[in-house]
């Protein structure tokens, strides 16, 4: 990349080569300011690390999202206050009552309970597919997973599963949208629509006849904190969250382990690898570029002024490649240990979910390897896409 250019996340080759693109832009500075995106680019661990934590950068992102709606009031008004309930999108005190219930809900304990019921999932799945050939492994195995696990974890029926994907992916068009005000309005609302009225359902029902399910235990665990739309966004945000990502690693994740066959053996045949294996694939191929703040508070950072309401991105692709951080960063290694990468966030915004996507992601792929030895993208040399917030391939042909 030509350092003269201007600072652009976007850029093809920041997807194709996120390594020179850290190497090249660390070496400038931690914190550079960008013409493209007329915001501030953090790019050291050091100083994204310390952005999670900073009370002067603010995550709340409710407030564009109304102003969007407040020129496409019916078609957006709805789906303003389902995300108004998502913790990401919220700063303290909101983010703390908002994340409460779920906390104590999503613990070591629940996540373990669950892993039986995955490992079946998979099983079920890598029985159906066929014994070789071409295979749609988005579609027959990466998608489906993570949707039937968080529909077991959340005690819906994994019949819903084909509604889940559809309401997440209409949601997740808003939510990782640049421009929100582009997007087709008949559609954002009618995913709204369709969640509001059945988590409503479920809540309801989970309050009168509580289970041993995921919401049974938000509503017995403080779901009274919260209001009757913003418990609907927190089962939302569970939901999209509980399978976009790990639908998103887990095919970035066969790109990567087949450009790494020494990786992948070691994934397959040494289980002293296992307990780190989620978090390398995730330092290195995971779908968040980066995290989007403003600055609630002027300060000095990295050796530059930043100003009130300026936007700022927290680039996880760099930091998790900074040698300040990481011993060798360019380097594949699924027995990594210490692993400090922020692809789940940090402090506050520490994804609650990461143990579910660890289980989930080292299980299914180990599975996969062992039943498919040969497997491999049928693409090999299609290219990484994404815009400045994720980079990913969406759809994966393989061949078994």
């Amino acid at each position: 990349m030509d350092a003269s250019r201007t600072l652009d996340l976007a850029d093809t080759e920041v997807n194709q080569d996120p390594d020179g693109f850290a190497r090249e832009v660390l070496e400038r500075g931690a914190v550079q300011w960008s013409e493209t995106h007329r915001a501030w680019l953090v790019f050291s661990h050091a100083e994204v690390s310390d952005c999670f934590r900073d009370t002067r950068l603010s995550a709340d992102r409710v407030e564009p999202f109304q102003r969007v709606a407040a020129e496409h009031p019916e078609a957006f008004g709805q789906i303003v206050d389902l995300l108004a309930g998502w913790m990401i999108f919220r700063d303290p005190p909101a983010h703390t009552r908002l994340r409460d219930p779920v906390r104590r809900a999503v613990t070591p304990r629940v996540v373990e309970g669950v892993r039986p019921a995955a490992e079946r999932i998979v099983d079920e799945l890598l029985a159906a597919m066929p014994s070789s050939g071409l295979f749609d492994f988005g579609a027959g195995f990466a998608e489906v997973l993570p949707a039937l696990v968080i529909a077991d974890l959340l005690g819906v029926p994994g019949s819903e599963r084909h509604n889940f994907k559809q309401w997440s992916d209409d949601l997740g068009e808003i939510v990782f949208s640049v421009r929100p005000g582009a997007i087709p309005a008949d559609r954002v609302r009618q995913a709204a629509d369709d969640f509001t009225a059945f988590f409503s359902d479920l809540i309801a029902h989970r309050t009168r006849h509580p289970g041993d399910d995921l919401i049974s235990l938000m509503v017995k665990g403080g779901g009274d904190q919260l209001s009757a739309m913003e418990m609907v966004g927190a089962c939302t945000l569970l939901l999209f969250a509980g399978h976009e990502t790990t639908t998103n690693m887990l095919v970035s994740s066969i790109r990567l382990l087949h450009e790494h066959p020494d990786q992948r053996d070691r994934l397959v045949n040494d289980p002293a690898v296992l307990p780190y294996a989620a978090d390398e694939l995730l330092r290195v191929a995971g779908p968040a570029k980066s995290m989007v703040r403003r600055v609630a508070e002027p300060h000095e950072r990295g050796g530059q002024r930043l100003e009130l309401r300026q936007k700022v991105y927290l680039v996880i692709l760099t930091a998790n490649r900074d040698p300040a951080q990481f011993n060798e960063p360019e380097r594949v290694d699924l027995g990594r240990e210490p692993n400090t990468h922020l692809g789940f966030g940090w402090g506050l915004h520490h994804c609650l979910g990461a143990p579910l996507a660890r289980m989930e992601l080292t299980a299914a792929l180990r599975r996969l390897y062992q039943e498919y030895p040969n497997l491999r993208p049928a693409e090999p040399d299609r290219p990484w896409s994404g815009n400045e917030l994720g980079r990913g391939f969406g759809r994966m042909p393989v061949l078994l």
